[in-house]
Parts: C-alpha cells; structure tokens; sequence
C-alpha cells in the first residue's frame, strides 16, 4: 500500500511513477554524513513558509547549512531509499497516515525526545508526538455554508445531523470522495448518525455506509482535491459542504459570504520524521526540534493558515489569525483527531481499514 494523504497529497497515491522518477533525480549523487541537511520543505507557498519559518532561522542558530528540497515527501519514495540503503533526505514531511505505516515498518528513526525542553514537549498535543515522527502543522475538514442561504438570526447547521437533516436545512451539498480510503467523509457520516465523537473509532463500516446512503441522493457532487471545493465554494454551487478550512478562510478573507462551523471539525496533521538510515540524523532531530517550537511555529502559522501543533505557539499568535486555525485551544475542545493508526491496521483479509474502505466506496457509489 502506498498513500500519503494530507491537504496537499490527496493525488499523491495515483502518480507513483513521477514520485520515483523525482526521486531518482535526486539520489544520483550519494548523500553523506556532512554538517549539512537535505529537509523535504514541499513547494509553492508551504515551502516558502518552510525555509522562511524554520530553515533560515535554523541555520543561523546552528550554523548547520540546510539544502531545501522543493519536492514533496511520499510514502512510495520513503519506502524506496530506505530498502535501497540510498538515503537521500535527512528530514521529510509526511501525512498521518504514511507514518502509521512506515513507522512500524522500520523505515523511520526514533525521535530523540531527551534534547527538548520541557515546556516545548509538554505544549505538544499529545496524539502530534509520536516514536517515530513529530507533529508539523494541523489542518481540518470542516462544515461550511453559505450565509446568504443561512443568514445570520437564522436557523443555521451546527452538527453533522444537521448537515443530513435536508428538511431542516434545505440546500444543495456537497461532501469529499472516499476513493482514496483515508480521506472519505466516514466520521462525519457516524455523527451525522447520532455516534459519540468518544465513540468513533474503531469506526463500524457498515453503519458509516447506512450513513451515506440517507444523504447520497442530496449531494452535488463528491470532490476530490482542495482546488476543487475551493472552487465550488468560489462559485457558490453548493450551499452546504464539507472542506478544508484553509481553502475556506481563504475565501472567506476574499469576502465570500461563507461561514465556518467548527463544532465536529476532523483535526488531520502533517508530521517531520527522519528517514532510517539518515547519515545526519544527529542534526536532523535538531532540526525538528527546532521547528516543533512553540516560536518557530506561530512564525509559520502567521505565513500559511495551518494550525500549531505546539499549544504555546498561540502565545505568540495575534487572536484574529488564532481563531482562523484549526488548533486553537478552544477548537480542539470540539473537534475529532482523526485516528490514522485505525486507517493503518490490517484485518483478517489482509486489507487495511483504509483499503476496505476505498473498496467498498468505489462499490457503492456506482449504485
């Protein structure tokens, strides 16, 4: 299997011969033990964010010279250098999900707790710090509406019941696609059906699709990555959906009339994780230390609008960009950490839940 599903590889999955090509671009040359690193900072404005945020003020701390690779981390590519024993990159970037699988695989180092200090570690929210990968930054799917149809001193959608109720809440809707497995509108599904957020997981998969099936003849369309229901709410085709909260902050600042509801949100994270084999691992757990600081952190939320995984970054954070991210303290009292270890686990049949999922999605939406 090979997935790595955050807000910016939802395509990632389907594309695995460009990956490998990058990658063998990349390692033509061995990477040895040197007092540099090569860190995987992604590209366009969250790579600009990164170098801005970490990179720089890294290497001005330590004099530790950081090589920026543009491209983004992949589970398939991962996998690749640490079988192949050519290990190109000390630092990578990975979705949830990819570290649930590659960690216990034994292609990541063990992070080096010892050399943070105890405020940072403790300000980590506990489900972010992992044995083999630390939390980098929080994003969430998150109900969306329209204000013009739900005006204020109306009646508005608050709970994912509410988003299935369509006598109540009349209006066109429109949820993710579940036709990677991971990214699927599962949760929301049992909430919608009465399911404690305590109570998600293990999730029933057979209650999820009972779900499903009251609110199919009501969706619009089922998207599939964050441009398209970026899109969607541009346009205002749909008055009620399910979308990253970024895609939706971002219009909303534009001045489009939508609203975020944040009750029931599904907090999802990206992770810093250090390749096994890394010939600078020493300096790569310095360097996410370093970018798991609650300083460093609020530096980058205040470039890109993802949340901190250090709690204490919002001492630094202005309140109006703090209440536009998806960790802020009082979200996170009402929001669902998505679970990716249950996504990860292998049943009797030799399939991951994420995989049973995307199977009997592709399945069932052809019904």
């Amino acid at each position: 299997m090979s997935f790595s599903i955050n807000r910016r590889h939802l395509v990632q999955a389907s594309s695995s011969v460009l990956m490998l090509g990058t990658l063998n671009s990349v390692t033509r040359r061995a990477w040895a033990a040197s007092n540099e690193l090569r860190v995987s900072v992604g590209g366009g404005e969250w790579g600009k964010a990164n170098i801005e945020a970490y990179v720089k003020p890294f290497q001005a701390e330590t004099g530790i010279k950081v090589n920026s690779i543009t491209d983004d981390s992949t589970l398939a590519q991962l996998e690749l250098m640490v079988t192949t024993k050519n290990v190109s990159l000390d630092v990578v970037n990975l979705g949830a999900p990819s570290v649930s699988i590659a960690g216990p695989k034994g292609q990541l180092e063990e992070i080096d707790y010892s050399i943070y200090k105890k405020e940072e570690l403790e300000g980590i929210v506990d489900f972010a710090k992992e044995p083999f990968a630390v939390g980098a930054l929080m994003y969430a799917n998150v109900m969306v509406y329209n204000t013009e149809k739900f005006p204020a001193g109306k009646p508005r959608p608050t709970t994912w019941v509410d988003f299935w109720d369509i006598s109540k809440f009349p209006g066109v809707r429109v949820l993710p696609s579940g036709q990677r497995g991971v990214e699927g509108p599962w949760e929301e599904a049992l909430l919608a059906d009465g399911v404690p957020m305590n109570a998600v997981y293990p999730m029933d998969v057979d209650r999820v699709f009972k779900s499903l099936d009251k609110i199919k003849p009501h969706i619009r369309k089922w998207w599939t990555v964050g441009s398209e229901i970026q899109q969607i709410m541009h346009d205002r085709t749909a008055y009620l959906v399910n979308a990253f909260d970024g895609r939706a902050t971002q219009l909303i600042n534009q001045g489009a009339p939508l609203e975020i509801n944040r009750n029931q949100a599904k907090l999802r994270w990206d992770y810093w994780a250090i390749p096994k084999g890394s010939p600078n691992a020493a300096n790569a757990q310095k360097f996410i230390e370093f970018a798991t600081r609650a300083d460093r952190q609020a530096a980058f939320a205040q470039l890109l609008n993802y949340g901190p995984t250090n709690r204490n970054a919002f001492k630094f954070i202005p309140e109006k960009v703090a209440r536009s991210l998806a960790s802020h303290p009082d979200y996170l009292a009402i929001s669902l950490p998505a679970n990716p270890k249950w996504y990860a686990e292998v049943g009797a049949g030799g399939l991951s839940n994420a995989e049973r999922l995307r199977q009997r999605w592709n399945e069932w939406v052809l019904l």
